[in-house]
């Protein structure tokens, strides 16, 4: 003969907690909010949940297994709402968040295949970089890219990775950038802002920002840079640029210049600027 159970007429809070697959917790948390309305407590002063409690923490449990929020549960419960309008809300959050899935997926993926943090930049960075052999980028290259992501956001950086492609790929442009590069670190706070050096060292970064200009020219990169615009604005159709201002950025990255330094770039950029003056200027006779 098989054994005669009787079940119980009400149970505590751990039995319940424990059918449903849930805490006692997390039962008080739908006390709390009215969502589970608090059954009557025995003699011993504790909570005692009978059919109909578990009934309803049935199917608490299930509309939160496919993602219905509380609020949206007690409204159904309370209002009786056609649940079609919570269920057309929760799959428009799923599509959503599916579609986040695929970028984040999307972006893993060209990490793995990129071997490096280079795939953690945009794609419209990685995709101009993505043909460079292996190490033909330095670290600080990548460092300065991130930056420039973050203050110019991608287009900036793609169209900057022009100059990191012509560094890669001619070494002598690359010695003499590593050359100013320590110059430059060399002004340090001992050196006065007017010290002829400073002068000469921004007349010869002005000398290597044209040379690679034209490097960019001739090996045909400014006209690709060209088409960047027309992906760039396509990819942010619809979308809002929610980035604070280039500006804003800018101060708010710390850079440990001195005086010297930055009279350094401030001379350099007006001598690229009075440069590039003398460039769109038409010759006599024409």
């Amino acid at each position: 003969m098989y054994p005669s159970i009787t079940p119980p007429r009400r149970v505590r809070i751990g039995d319940a907690a424990a059918f449903a697959g849930t805490t006692p917790r997390a039962i008080r948390h739908y006390h709390e909010i009215g969502l589970l309305p608090e059954p009557e407590r025995g003699g011993d002063g504790r909570r005692r949940y009978g059919y109909d409690d578990m009934i309803r923490l049935l199917w608490i449990r299930r509309m939160a297994a496919v993602g219905i929020s509380l609020d949206d549960m007690r409204t159904a419960f309370d209002e009786a709402r056609d649940i079609e309008e919570i269920l057309s809300r929760l799959e428009e959050t799923l599509a959503a968040e599916e579609s986040e899935i695929k970028r984040r997926r999307a972006a893993v993926q060209r990490l793995q295949a990129l071997d490096g943090p280079l795939g953690l930049l945009s794609e419209l960075v990685t995709d101009r970089l993505g043909h460079l052999p292996p190490g033909a980028l330095r670290p600080s290259d990548l460092d300065t890219l991130l930056v420039t992501e973050r203050v110019f956001g991608p287009l900036g950086a793609a169209i900057q990775a022009g100059v990191f492609i012509v560094l890669a790929t001619h070494p002598d442009l690359r010695t003499e950038d590593d050359r100013l590069d320590a110059a430059e670190a060399a002004l340090d706070d001992g050196v006065d802002p007017h010290d002829p050096r400073v002068e000469e060292i921004a007349v010869q970064r002005c000398a290597q920002q044209m040379a690679l200009e034209q490097a960019i020219e001739a090996a045909g990169l400014d006209a690709a840079e060209e088409e960047l615009f027309e992906i760039y604005d396509a990819d942010l159709k619809g979308q809002e640029d929610t980035r604070m201002s280039p500006l804003e950025a800018i101060t708010k990255m710390p850079y440990d210049f001195s005086p010297a330094r930055m009279r350094c770039m401030e001379l350099t950029a007006r001598l690229l600027a009075d440069a590039q003056s003398a460039e769109e200027l038409p010759h006599p006779g024409i």
